[in-house]
């Protein structure tokens, strides 16, 4: 019997050691595959980045992504919005064709459900960790206002396929101003139990209107006049958080720390990582180290600060050896807004800079400025040097480019407005999306091609009401615009009506999944 287990166990030697070959030789497959982060802004303009014109603040860490990457002079979000931008991402579905895609409030159930397939599926059912940090925007939660803040929340981030996340459940204008940690508020405090509610106010909790007196970090100029926090007004009701109530001038580093953290966990395998910053969105309140780093007063020094966060993340990937083989597609959600609730001389501090670039409008509007984006993608093992692409692309596209990227094994039905569009993200060819879509604030529909644009007639005012000097976009009349002419000043529907009425139908089989896309 000793015999016969000496003589089997050397049998089986051979085949043991083909079997760790094999192993080894899986995991440096494993390894081979591309990391993939996604760094996306918070009401970047196409014209806030030293690479993109900005005069008036340098922004070094992007420049050098650009430096050694792709960088696109016609790509654009979904909507003019980041509710709307953040789901269609996420899920390569339009968001207007979903109820319930509008800027969440901060207690909105998840608004992605756990049954849709999402770009976190996509990466986790190919082999990757997954994680999200900073903002997210899009709900928590089986429904709108019945959260628990003080107990694991039901349904999260994990129902979609990240492995971990470390996020702010809406906006930093909106409560509650607290981090959330993997479906439980980070650093909780029993001794201050939360309570948010976006209908009325807690007894005897201060508000930014009836005390102005305790908005000591920033003053609101319009809205953002309910709960107090950290001394600046909110969208919003919130009572309780004690030690868990965030810092806005941390919230930069507090985000970027734990992704920081999540490469070091995960240098040994793939991973993709969905890295929404709030910077800068409102209230903007960057650390004061970034102080007095722009000529721009507070809105300037937070796109420092942003470009900071760039830096610290992509020196992470060098000092562990993964920069070669990391894709990094750096975006924004939706055009710039200058004014957008807070005494921040946002708007005095420009000094001839144009957030938006060339284009007209801003965030919320009709008009290009609403989506027109920057987008910068890096992958040095694959793109050797600087490359400026004006190929028109859209974010809609990017989970099948990154699907087809990973070789990912899509379900049927998944991601069902999303087309590949790799070797244009990638800068091996510039070939145009035939045509992409636009929404603004107020369901406004666009379609553009790479020469024309048309925008669906609308019965809304032609500037924005509650606040910032934006125009809409809004017209009565159908709206064509020559596109070699990004001003879009002139309407040329009654000149070329054969051309109006091709958009038109584009738009009209998009809607009801008709056209062919090739």
């Amino acid at each position: 019997m000793k015999r016969t287990c000496l003589t089997l166990t050397a049998a089986l030697a051979p085949m043991a050691f083909q079997c760790a070959l094999a192993a080894d030789a899986q995991s440096k497959k494993s390894n081979d595959k591309p990391n993939v982060i996604i760094i996306y802004a918070d009401d970047l303009g196409y014209g806030d980045l030293q690479c993109y014109g900005a005069k008036n603040v340098k922004t070094p860490n992007v420049d050098r992504l650009a430096a050694h990457g792709v960088r696109f002079t016609n790509a654009h979000a979904i909507a003019s919005t980041s509710t709307p931008s953040r789901y269609s991402l996420l899920t390569g579905e339009y968001a207007w064709r979903k109820p319930g895609t509008d800027i969440a409030a901060g207690n909105a159930g998840m608004i992605i459900r756990p049954e849709q397939y999402t770009m976190a599926d996509m990466f986790k059912n190919s082999g990757y960790a997954t994680a999200a940090f900073g903002k997210w925007h899009l709900g928590l939660g089986d429904k709108d206002g019945e959260q628990d803040w003080n107990a694991p929340l039901p349904a999260g981030l994990a129902d979609l396929g990240f492995d971990y996340h470390y996020i702010m459940a809406a906006t930093a204008d909106r409560v509650p101003c607290v981090f959330i940690e993997n479906g439980f508020v980070a650093n909780y405090d029993e001794s201050a139990p939360i309570e948010v509610s976006y209908k009325k106010n807690f007894p005897g909790e201060p508000t930014g209107k009836n005390n102005p007196e305790l908005l000591y970090n920033l003053k609101s100029s319009h809205g953002h006049d309910m709960s107090i926090v950290n001394g600046i007004g909110r969208i919003g009701y919130m009572k309780g958080g004690g030690k868990a109530l965030w810092k806005d001038e941390n919230i930069a580093d507090s985000i970027t720390t734990h992704a920081i953290s999540f490469i070091e966990q995960h240098q040994h395998e793939p991973f993709f990582m969905y890295f929404a910053t709030n910077d800068v969105h409102v209230p903007r309140f960057p650390h004061e180290r970034f102080r007095g780093k722009s000529s721009m007063g507070l809105r300037g020094d937070a796109i420092v600060q942003f470009d900071w966060t760039v830096g610290q993340l992509t020196k992470t990937l060098e000092r562990l050896g993964l920069a070669d083989n990391t894709v990094i597609i750096l975006s924004s959600d939706n055009g710039p807004v200058v004014d957008d609730g807070y005494v921040d001389r946002a708007e005095e501090l420009l000094n001839g800079h144009k957030p938006a670039g060339p284009w007209r409008g801003n965030k919320y509007s009709a008009f290009e400025g609403g989506t027109a984006v920057p987008a910068i993608v890096s992958w040095p093992a694959k793109i050797k040097k600087s490359k400026e692409s004006d190929a028109l692309i859209s974010q809609i596209d990017w989970m099948a480019s990154l699907g087809e990227l990973i070789n990912a094994r899509m379900p049927k039905g998944s991601a069902p407005d999303s087309h590949s569009h790799l070797s244009t993200l990638l800068g091996e060819d510039t070939n145009d999306c035939p045509w992409i879509v636009e929404m603004a604030a107020n369901h406004v529909l666009s379609i553009r091609t790479k020469d024309w644009k048309y925008i669906e007639p609308n019965d809304g005012g032609p500037m924005i009401t509650w606040g910032p000097k934006i125009e809409t976009g809004n017209c009565s009349i159908p709206q064509l615009y020559e596109m070699n002419k990004v001003t879009e000043r002139e309407n040329v529907s009654a000149k070329y009506p054969e051309k109006l009425f091709e958009l038109q139908t584009m738009l009209r089989k998009v809607k009801n999944r008709t056209i062919k896309e090739f």
